[in-house]
C-alpha cells in the first residue's frame, strides 16, 4: 500500500442540519456518539498496519464530539496504523461552539489543521444559510486556534447564496484578510434534492447564474491579491498550505474512509460505508477517465498526452491553457469544466 495514503474519519453528528446540506448527518446524542466512536475504532483492525501521512475528521460536525472521543480515535489509529510523525491532521469545526478548550486539547492530540465553517462574514447571509454563529464567533475561534498553536486554518466560503451581494462578498474578503488564515475553500451553492432549500428553491432570493459566475471569478481574483493561490477548482491556499489530504482525492492517491457514508479508494478499488455501517463495493478506481476528470480539478491540470481530442477551441476561447506538457482550466474554464470534460473523455 502506498505510504502516502490518507485516512478520513466521518463524524456524522450535528446540532442542527443546515438547510442546504445533503451530506449524511444525524442529530447529536452523547450516548450514540460514544457508541459510534467505538464502531469506528473497531473498524481499524481490518486495515491494521496501513500507513498514512494525513488524517481528516470530516462531517457532520466533528467538533461537536467531546474532545476525549477525538483523542480516543487518534490514539487507536496510532496503535493500529503507521501514521507519519509529520502528518497533516485536520478537524472540521463549527464556530458557533466556544472552542477555546477544545483547541488546546486538539493541539495536545497532534491536530495541526482546522477547517472552520464560516460561509460568509455577513450576518444576513449566514442567517439565510441557517448558520447561527456570527463573524465575531469565527474571529474568536481563529484566535483560540492560534493561541493553542494551531496556525494552519482554513475557512469555508459559499458563493451564490440567498441574499448574497457583491458588497457582502467584499465585506467577507475584508474579514478574511484581517483574519490572516492560510486556506480558503470557496464553494458555489448547489441546491440538492432532499434538502429544505430544494423545497424552497422558487422562493429563495438567489443571485442569477451570471452573477454567481461573476462572484466566482471575483473571488479567484481577490483571493489571489491576498496571497491565496488557486490550486483546485474550489480551493485557494497561501504558499505551502494546500490541503495535503484533499489533494490525494484528485491525484488518485489511496485514501481510506471510515464511518457512515465515508468513501475509500483503496487497493485500486472504491467502496463506502452505508448508513448501517456496512461496506458497499463501488467498483474499480483509477481509470484513464478518472485521471482526466479528477486531475483537471487541479489548477496544474494533467499531462496533455491523456487527451486525444482537439483542445484548440477551448484554448482560443480562454477556457483552457497549456503550460509545458500540462493542460489545465483557467478560472473562467472551471465554471464550465463539467461540460468540457464530458467532451474530452
Amino acid at each position: 500500500m502506498n505510504a502516502k495514503a490518507g485516512l478520513y474519519i466521518h463524524i456524522p453528528f450535528c446540532a442542527n442540519k443546515c438547510p442546504y446540506c445533503d451530506f449524511y448527518s444525524v442529530k447529536y446524542d452523547k450516548a450514540i456518539a460514544e457508541s459510534y466512536t467505538k464502531q469506528v475504532i473497531d473498524e481499524f483492525e481490518k486495515y491494521r498496519g496501513a500507513e498514512f501521512d494525513t488524517v481528516y475528521f470530516g462531517g457532520g460536525t466533528p467538533s461537536i464530539l467531546e474532545p476525549q472521543l477525538i483523542d480516543n480515535i487518534l490514539g487507536a489509529a496510532n496503535k493500529a496504523f503507521k501514521i507519519d510523525a509529520n502528518s497533516e491532521i485536520t478537524i472540521e469545526c463549527n464556530p458557533s461552539k466556544n472552542l477555546e478548550e477544545d483547541f488546546k486539547q486538539y493541539s495536545s492530540f497532534g491536530i495541526n489543521r482546522i477547517s472552520l465553517g464560516m460561509q460568509s462574514a455577513v450576518k444576513s447571509e449566514r442567517l439565510a444559510l441557517g448558520r447561527k454563529a456570527g463573524k465575531e464567533d469565527v474571529a474568536k475561534a481563529i484566535h483560540y486556534a492560534k493561541s493553542a498553536g494551531i496556525t494552519n486554518i482554513s475557512l469555508d466560503l459559499m458563493l451564490g447564496t440567498p441574499k448574497q451581494s457583491f458588497d457582502g462578498l467584499n465585506e467577507t474578503f475584508h474579514f478574511i484578510n484581517e483574519m490572516d488564515v492560510t486556506h480558503i475553500s470557496a464553494y458555489m451553492l448547489k441546491i440538492e434534492e432532499n434538502t429544505p432549500f430544494y423545497k424552497l428553491k422558487n422562493k429563495l432570493a438567489l443571485p442569477d447564474d451570471d452573477t454567481v459566475s461573476d462572484m466566482y471569478l471575483a473571488a479567484a481574483e481577490r483571493l489571489a491579491q491576498m496571497g491565496f493561490e488557486q490550486y483546485e477548482i474550489s480551493n485557494f491556499a497561501k504558499e505551502g498550505y494546500e490541503s495535503r489530504h484533499n489533494i490525494k482525492y484528485w491525484q488518485l492517491i489511496p485514501y481510506l474512509g471510515i464511518g457512515k457514508s465515508a468513501h475509500s479508494f483503496w487497493n485500486g478499488k472504491r467502496f463506502y460505508y452505508d448508513k448501517d455501517f456496512h461496506i458497499v463495493d463501488d467498483g474499480a478506481g483509477g481509470s484513464k477517465e478518472e485521471r482526466i476528470m479528477l486531475g483537471l480539478r487541479l489548477k496544474k491540470g494533467i499531462n496533455k498526452s491523456l487527451i486525444k481530442r482537439d483542445i484548440t477551441p477551448y484554448i482560443k476561447a480562454g477556457y483552457m491553457e497549456e503550460n509545458g506538457e500540462n493542460l489545465s482550466f483557467t478560472p473562467k474554464g472551471f465554471l464550465v469544466s463539467n461540460t468540457i470534460i464530458s467532451d474530452l473523455i
